[in-house]
């Protein structure tokens, strides 16, 4: 494929249900194809590339700007896997989109464009890809950047918790984000742990789920 089109699962409006821009109306493209298997994913339909269709960078922007948002979020699947990735957000970036990008933390983040706010995922042991983790991409972090941690068990909150320490992620950004895992943790308990300990965090709840139930896609 060339650098002019890209693999797509969905693109839809919704409510931006995580991240420090939970609660806005956003424009969502997923794009297709992980590199990474963990356990507790809950848009596995999007992990390969057959499960999307290549689409025109352009029609994709069109696609954005017409959503009458100016908030766009490009997710996956694994959205740095794809080369194009690249032009699709400076394009976006071109047409005065806030462009965010959700990635899983395991490909380099610095080749993104400036301005783009990156999504950054820690993963935790219970994902079971901790070993993925590329850590070079704290040296890149800006304060408008976000990085999330997926915690199913105190395991992944003590690694959490020691992850922020060890990398000075605190100094680097504000926006440290817990998620508790649906069915694995319940949000009182994380919140208890996070009173208790107060770490340099804040709880993030999945707001699409709360909305719309942890089974529907496309929102």
């Amino acid at each position: 494929m060339n650098q002019s089109s890209i693999w797509v699962t969905e693109t839809f409006l919704s409510i931006q249900g995580e991240s420090t821009h939970a609660g806005r109306l956003c424009f969502f493209i997923r794009l297709a194809g992980c590199n990474l298997k963990c356990r507790y994913c809950d848009t596995q339909y999007s992990a390969n590339l057959t499960g999307g269709k290549a689409e025109m960078l352009d029609l994709l922007v069109v696609k954005a700007v017409s959503s009458g948002v100016d908030l766009v979020e490009i997710t996956g699947g694994e959205p740095l896997t794809q080369p194009a990735t690249i032009s699709l957000c400076e394009k976006l970036l071109d047409a005065g989109m806030t462009v965010l990008v959700e990635t899983n933390g395991s490909m380099p983040i610095w080749e993104l464009p400036e301005n783009v706010i990156r999504i950054l995922d820690c993963k935790t042991p219970s994902s079971g890809e901790s070993g993925s983790n590329l850590y070079k991409n704290y040296d890149f972090i800006t304060p408008a950047d976000e990085v999330k941690f997926v915690i199913s068990d105190r395991e992944d909150y003590d690694f959490s918790r020691k992850i922020i320490r060890e990398y000075d992620l605190s100094s680097k950004t504000q926006n440290l984000l817990f998620s508790p895992v649906w069915d694995k943790i319940t949000p009182q308990q994380l919140a208890t742990w996070m009173i208790a300990d107060r770490p340099a965090a804040r709880l993030q709840l999945q707001m699409h789920k709360l909305i719309w139930g942890p089974d529907k896609t496309g929102v």
